[in-house]
């Protein structure tokens, strides 16, 4: 109710404010300004082409060899089983496992060490050491594969699992260090400050204070770093000639062949490369949503 003033001869007197029709009162969303066959008709034809793909990999890896049914029925688990036994994808998956795990620990250690000094400190040259891993980033890999192998050798790390987690982490460590400065960034630095008033040394404070509240950006830079070397065949390939010490890229090339290509072998080793990835950014989504949203650079 709006109360209007009169002069002081008058009566005050109440205007009632004009009724709104109802459901107009709300703010109107940005779809509703559109019919939703107009929205969801794209998001559903864009589903479809992104689904068939991964449907006729199942529909390979699971109906028996020979058939020519669209449908996987009755299924049949003899694909995975040539490949986890015949084929050494046991061998491939540990291997993996084990390079991606040690590249993220390692990615991440030396990352949050180098993006707190980016951070926190000023020293002379930052600027251009800023613009010099930004313009790493445009070197392909492929160029440094030969002075990677000469040194390599030189170490006698060649057929060794080390050789590759270190050649991943160099290539991950650019891009990991900007991305967590800017969350480092984010974190007021009279935290720190506060801390150290309290007692703490700087080391102290940094791992009391500010290591929780990276948990975001260390989930998206480890996370990332664990695809990309789970995913990378280009190193695993020239630093690993020996089977035993080969992963999972390699392993599925070792399924083509110039005469024939079993598809029911490559789409089961291929379900089985996909699917740790997808539990993994299926456990961590929220986490890299967080992460994204709150590492923005600050001026």
């Amino acid at each position: 109710m709006i109360t209007e003033i009169a002069p002081a001869d008058t009566k005050v007197k109440t205007v009632e404010p004009p009724k709104t029709p109802r459901g107009t009162g709300r703010r109107r969303r940005a779809w509703d300004e559109a019919p939703r066959w107009q929205i969801y008709l794209p998001l559903g034809i864009y589903l479809l082409f992104t689904l068939i793909p991964f449907y006729w990999i199942l529909l390979f890896a699971l109906r028996p060899a020979g058939s020519t049914s669209l449908v996987p029925w009755p299924m049949t688990g003899e694909h995975f089983a040539k490949v986890w036994t015949e084929r050494s994808f046991g061998t491939y998956f540990v291997n993996s496992v084990w390079t991606g795990v040690a590249t993220l620990i390692l990615t991440t250690v030396v990352a949050l060490i180098g993006g707190y000094a980016l951070a926190r400190f000023d020293f002379k040259g930052k600027r251009g050491f800023m613009l010099a891993l930004l313009c790493s980033q445009f070197v392909p890999g492929a160029l440094l594969l030969v002075p990677l192998f000469q040194i390599f050798a030189e170490l006698q790390m060649i057929n060794s699992l080390v050789s590759v987690v270190i050649a991943e982490t160099v290539f991950q460590l650019p891009l990991s260090m900007i991305l967590i400065s800017g969350f480092i960034k984010n974190v007021p630095y009279s935290l720190e400050e506060a801390a150290w008033v309290d007692g703490c040394s700087r080391l102290r404070a940094f791992l009391t204070v500010v290591l929780p509240l990276l948990r975001p950006g260390l989930i998206a830079v480890g996370s990332f770093a664990f695809v990309h070397a789970w995913n990378h065949f280009l190193f695993a390939l020239m630093f690993l000639s020996v089977q035993e010490k080969q992963t999972i890229p390699v392993g599925l090339n070792t399924l083509l062949s110039a005469d024939s290509v079993d598809m029911g072998a490559l789409a089961a080793g291929g379900i089985i490369a996909a699917v740790p990835v997808v539990i993994v950014f299926a456990f961590i989504q929220k986490w890299l949503i967080t992460g994204f949203s709150s590492g923005a650079v600050k001026g």
